[in-house]
Parts: structure tokens; C-alpha cells; sequence
């Protein structure tokens, strides 16, 4: 069975590549200590690895509703959504952002959308077990500039903001080392950059979130009405590029979109069908 169907961080995926490990039958013929030898992974890596390795090979077998809803309640740390950091927050959403697909997030100017996905960034990189994912965050901007000292001032809160996570735990992270910033002016940038940049962070395990702020900017830019149509593709060609990262690696992607007051201000890549989930902030 191949190891990419397993549901595992990239970086682990490809520990055991770099292994020489080719099948998920070939990782259960070895013991803890001999994966962490040929992987270089240490142990809660190499324990989860073999529970979710054990559990690929019994997928097979017919399992009553009853039986899905035990099992991934004896499994939280399979958890399939990003939390927000925000129990309320976490809760109107269903436990948080969904790791496949698109969450397209829209409201008004100064409504906190930029505040939530910088928080975000920070949550993912928390241990899972705290709702995070382990991994970093790639940011793309594409109208303003990296919003630095709102991102210095949230990382500086984070132990009064995350009081159920350890303060140990929280001064351990190194929060700003794991933002990977990335800025696209205009509609041929932002593609470029999401189809040859972003997958070799996510493929490499160093990012497990993606966010666009905007998706609107670039394509309000370059096309009038008159190009409605070219902008529809384009828009759904950045869609269904996102969408493929978010399914291949597993990951969360946040879309940022400022709601105007005249009708059609607003550009989604919900109006193309491809966003997983629609918010609003």
C-alpha cells in the first residue's frame, strides 16, 4: 500500500522516504527504536506512525457509523480540522478550519479577518493535542504589506491568549521562524507562487497553512468588466491549484476577502464553487 494514502505530515512522509521504506506493510515489519534508526524521527513521530500504519491496513473491513464515531473519538490526535485558539470560535465552526479544502473568509474593512488568520499562524504550529498541526504557515499578501508588528504583538500575548496550553510548551515554540511570507502583486504571481513555491513547503513539512490575503486584489487590478470572463478562469484556476495542495498534503487553506458596499465589490472563490467552507468576519 502506498505511503502517500497515509494520514501523516509531510515531514514525517518523507523521513520515511528518506528511509528507503516503500510500503506501509514494510513499516510494520519494524520495530519502534529500528523506525527511529532508518528515520531519524523521534518517538511521538514514530509511535504515531505505526498507529495510523495499523490502522491504513484494517480500512478494509465494513465498519457500522457507530464504530467510525469510537474510533476517531480513541484517536484525537486525528483530528481533522485546525483550531482557531478561540473556543467559540472553534465551536461555530465545528471544531475549527477543515484540513481539506478552502475556508474563504470575508467581511468588511478593520473586521478582524487579518487578526484571525495571523492567529491562525500561530495556532497551527502548536502541538496537535493543543490543535495545531506541528508545522508552520505559508502567508501570501497581495495588496498590503506583511502585517510584522500585529504578528510581534499576537506572539507576545500567547501564553495569556492560550491559557489551556502549558507555558512551557508555548515558550518553547519559535513563532516567528515558522511564517514563511510570500507577496504576489498581481495574478500571474500569485499562480506562479502558488503552484511552484508554496508545494515545496508543504511537501517538505516546513508549513501545514496556507493564506491569501487577498484573492480579490489581484484579479480587481487587472480585469474590468469587460473581462469577466477571463477573470472567472483565472479565478477558478487559482481555485482548483489551492485546492490540490489542500488535498495532496492535508492541509488548511484560508482565502481573505474584503466585502464592499456596491454590489459585486466582493470576489470569492466561493462565487466559482470552489471553496470548502464560506465564513464571515
Amino acid at each position: 500500500m502506498d505511503l502517500d494514502q497515509l494520514d501523516l505530515n509531510p515531514r514525517i512522509t518523507a523521513a520515511i522516504k528518506k528511509g528507503r521504506l516503500k510500503s506501509v506493510k514494510e513499516v510494520l515489519c519494524y520495530s519502534g527504536p529500528d523506525l527511529q534508526r532508518l528515520t531519524s524521527l523521534p518517538t511521538h513521530d514514530v509511535h504515531y506512525l505505526l498507529k495510523v500504519a495499523s490502522r491504513h491496513l484494517q480500512g478494509g473491513r465494513v465498519l457500522t457509523a457507530l464504530q467510525l464515531f469510537q474510533q476517531r473519538e480513541g484517536f484525537p490526535e486525528q483530528h481533522r480540522r485546525l483550531s482557531l485558539g478561540c473556543p467559540v470560535l472553534d465551536q461555530f465552526l465545528g471544531g475549527g478550519l477543515p484540513l481539506e479544502g478552502i475556508t474563504d473568509l470575508a467581511g468588511r474593512s478593520s473586521a478582524g479577518k487579518t487578526q484571525l488568520a495571523l492567529q491562525l499562524c500561530l495556532t497551527v504550529q502548536f502541538p496537535r493535542q493543543y490543535g495545531g498541526l506541528e508545522a508552520g504557515a505559508v502567508y501570501i499578501c497581495t495588496e498590503d504589506v506583511f502585517p510584522s508588528k500585529r504578528l510581534w504583538q499576537l506572539i507576545e500575548h500567547q501564553q495569556q491568549l492560550r491559557t489551556d496550553v502549558p507555558g512551557e510548551v508555548v515558550q518553547k515554540i519559535k513563532f516567528s521562524n515558522h511564517i514563511f511570507v510570500e507577496h504576489a502583486a498581481d495574478v500571474d504571481a500569485l499562480l506562479e507562487c502558488v503552484r511552484r513555491r508554496v508545494p515545496i513547503l508543504l511537501s517538505r513539512g516546513m508549513a501545514r497553512l496556507v493564506v491569501v490575503d487577498s484573492v480579490a486584489a489581484p484579479f480587481r487590478c487587472e480585469y474590468d468588466a469587460q473581462a469577466l470572463a477571463t477573470r472567472a478562469k483565472r479565478l477558478q484556476s487559482l481555485g482548483a491549484a489551492l485546492r490540490g495542495l489542500s488535498s495532496t498534503f492535508r492541509s488548511p487553506v484560508l482565502c481573505i476577502n474584503q466585502v464592499g458596499r456596491l454590489s459585486g465589490c466582493a470576489l470569492s472563490l466561493g462565487e466559482a464553487g470552489l471553496a470548502g467552507r464560506e465564513g464571515s468576519s
